[in-house]
């Protein structure tokens, strides 16, 4: 305990830009997700897990479409994110999505730094965050609820860079202006966020059982482990229950 509270420590007031009443600093983890999905796709593939594409109109479409080798399925693990808002016998409409706009550069600052709000609505963030092995600094961002929009928003972009340029001058050598970021590509997310939280949890839908594990929002990396670990023993539950019957 004594070598982690090492790590965290709080800034010096001098230290602090303009408008920041605080700050801390402190070791963390980011995730480049270009390369972590790719891994774990190759994990289930040396487990013999079968990867097929399907557009379905019902969770129980999963148990017609030829998905499982053996023809027949008795279980189903419903992740699908936010289309749970929409999936016929699944249908949560606690389940909106949370628009997060990015902007990657090629700026390898090697840290990432975020602050709890900006001057510019609450619906907008200010994050920087280096990615490893080559994978780009992304600069965020925004939170906004409820949007369905799937295309970056120039004014929004260039407000993003501008906080990011602001709070991190590394990104451009400290030269001034966003005009010296080297721009890779925009980004548009659309966070699963639940009324509630995330729904892990059991049921039979004609008979079938599902188990449920959707509604991370933007937490779906940090609680992934956990929540699969949790989907995994109401599996267990499943089975036991069907080893009664």
């Amino acid at each position: 305990m004594r070598q982690a509270n090492s790590q965290f420590r709080s800034l010096p007031q001098e230290s602090l830009g303009p408008g920041i009443d605080s700050g801390t600093a402190f070791t963390s983890v980011c995730i480049n997700t270009a390369i972590y999905l790719p891994w774990l796709v190759s994990q289930c593939l040396q487990n013999r897990v079968i990867f097929k594409r399907a557009v379905l109109d019902h969770i129980l479409d999963a148990t017609s479409l030829g998905f499982h080798p053996a023809g027949k399925v008795d279980l189903i693990v419903n992740c699908t994110g936010l289309m749970a808002s929409m999936l016929g016998g699944v249908e949560d409409k606690s389940v909106v999505p949370a628009r997060g706009q990015i902007v990657i550069v090629r700026n390898e600052i090697g840290k990432m730094v975020d602050v709890s709000g900006t001057d510019d609505g609450d619906g907008e963030a200010c994050y920087i965050m280096a990615r490893a092995a080559g994978g780009g600094t992304i600069l965020g961002g925004s939170y906004q609820k409820g949007s369905w929009e799937s295309q970056p928003d120039p004014n929004l972009a260039i407000r993003i860079m501008k906080r990011a340029v602001r709070m991190c001058p590394e990104l451009t050598n400290g030269r001034k202006g966003i005009e010296y970021l080297d721009i890779i590509r925009h980004g548009v997310g659309l966070r699963p966020v639940r009324e509630g939280g995330t729904r892990i949890e059991k049921e039979r839908i004609r008979g079938i059982w599902v188990v449920h594990n959707y509604g991370a929002g933007g937490a779906g990396y940090q609680s992934s482990y956990g929540c699969a670990q949790a989907a995994v023993d109401l599996i267990e539950e499943v089975h036991g229950i069907r080893s009664q019957l």
